[in-house]
């Protein structure tokens, strides 16, 4: 099996530009292609994850990625899949992004001489003339047939914005720039992006009579085609500063039945005549299984085989009854709070398990809390906190609250 019938294989790819050149390149190790990564956050999220992998996985066939962090397309915000403008970021918070950006890539891609690069499109797009791309760059676009893409066309109604609008006109430069510096024959992205990455193949053909590729990759959605890695604390990160590697752990072991053989084929390394395997066999005891190699396969490759092996026993003590919490996501309370106790509703805000009084009422009301195994219907109720206590929200959510 070739890498590319691997990728079919895996449900990883949506669009070619070529298949047949694509397929080849892949195959033979010959693809110099770049995925980008805008620096909206300090940290990458689970969307970008899938991003990695896929470098992850053709780097270790022979192919040379680069990883472009959008420093100069950060200033603008690509409208794709939004319904509003994004927020406009300071070029401070873009360098201090794009930092945290390296260093997390660095930890699950090799970069170095004759191994992946990592270039920053600032380099080039934040000296442009503005006439000069006017003249070399704008004459080689059609507003009418941007205007036709689905990226534009849902902002239309909210109304798109000319800044917003040069997007596609930035990313398919920096496809033409990598092109000509660094060999770059080949883009990879979301599937969301499809249009811009057309614009980059088109750019090239008809500044230099060269042709490039492009391929989309499969969105990262639920069963019912909502987007994963969102929860009620906002996104799921890499940096374990923003989402702890038990709390990340604890994501995908509770994925929806229906898509845990979907997020192994699409993320992990797990051959995929395993995945199929399970596939078959996917029912009762064997689906926890399935989950639990999910979570630790993802929290091994970011966060290390150490937090992985902590989080696996952790959970497992949970589910099992056992009563070791030392690797339990935990909020220190003081006593002066607590006093001679906390109301339940301010509690689920104080640990974060829930993000307004009006959720955690909801929650309260609809019998989805217990504090120690028991379960709190009383949204006045008042929760004494002598040592330490265990809030468990619906099935599979633990919290410890320590009294300080």
């Amino acid at each position: 099996m070739t890498l590319y019938e691997e990728l079919k294989r895996r449900g990883l790819i949506a669009q070619v530009t070529n298949e047949e050149e694509i397929s080849k390149m892949v195959n033979e190790g010959k693809a110099v292609f770049y995925i980008g990564f805008d620096p909206t956050a300090d940290s990458l999220h689970v969307g970008h994850f899938m991003a990695l992998c896929l470098m992850k996985r053709l780097q270790q066939a022979g192919n040379r990625p680069i990883a472009l962090l959008g420093g100069g397309t950060g200033m603008i915000g690509d409208p794709s899949g939004k319904t509003d403008m994004r927020k406009m970021l300071t070029p401070e918070t873009i360098r201090h992004n794009v930092d945290c950006f390296r260093k997390q890539m660095s930890k699950f891609i090799e970069f170095g001489e004759g191994k992946a690069m990592m270039v920053n499109n600032a380099d080039w797009l934040l000296s442009l003339n503005y006439v000069d791309v006017l003249r070399e760059v704008g004459a080689c676009f059609s507003v009418n047939k941007m205007l036709s893409f689905e990226c534009y066309k849902q902002r239309w109604e909210r109304g798109l914005t000319f800044l917003e609008f040069n997007y596609m006109i930035m990313q398919s430069y920096d496809f033409y720039m990598l092109f000509q510096k660094y060999g770059c024959n080949m883009q990879f992205g979301g599937d969301d992006q499809w249009a811009n990455m057309l614009g980059g193949t088109e750019l090239i053909r008809k500044k230099l009579g060269k042709d490039a590729h492009a391929m989309t990759i499969t969105l990262l959605t639920n069963s019912e085609g909502k987007k994963m890695g969102k929860t009620e604390k906002g996104a799921v990160w890499l940096d374990p500063e923003k989402t702890s590697p038990y709390d990340f752990f604890q994501y995908w072991r509770n994925v929806g039945d229906d898509d845990v053989i979907k997020c192994l084929k699409l993320l992990t390394f797990i051959p995929i005549e395993e995945i199929e395997e399970m596939e078959r066999t996917l029912e009762g005891a064997a689906l926890n299984t399935a989950k639990e190699r999910l979570a630790y396969e993802l929290t091994a490759m970011i966060h290390g085989k150490e937090e992985a092996d902590k989080c696996l026993d952790a959970a497992r003590a949970l589910f099992g009854g056992a009563k070791d919490t030392s690797d339990m996501p935990t909020t220190e309370i003081s006593a002066a709070e607590i006093g001679d106790g906390i109301n339940i509703l301010d509690l689920l805000i104080k640990t974060e398990l829930a993000p307004s009084k009006s959720e955690a009422r909801r929650l309260v009301t609809q019998g989805g809390i217990a504090i120690d195994e028991n379960k709190v219907t009383n949204p006045s109720a008042l929760v004494a906190i002598d040592d330490s206590i265990i809030i468990k929200k619906g099935k599979k959510v633990y919290h410890k609250a320590v009294r300080v």
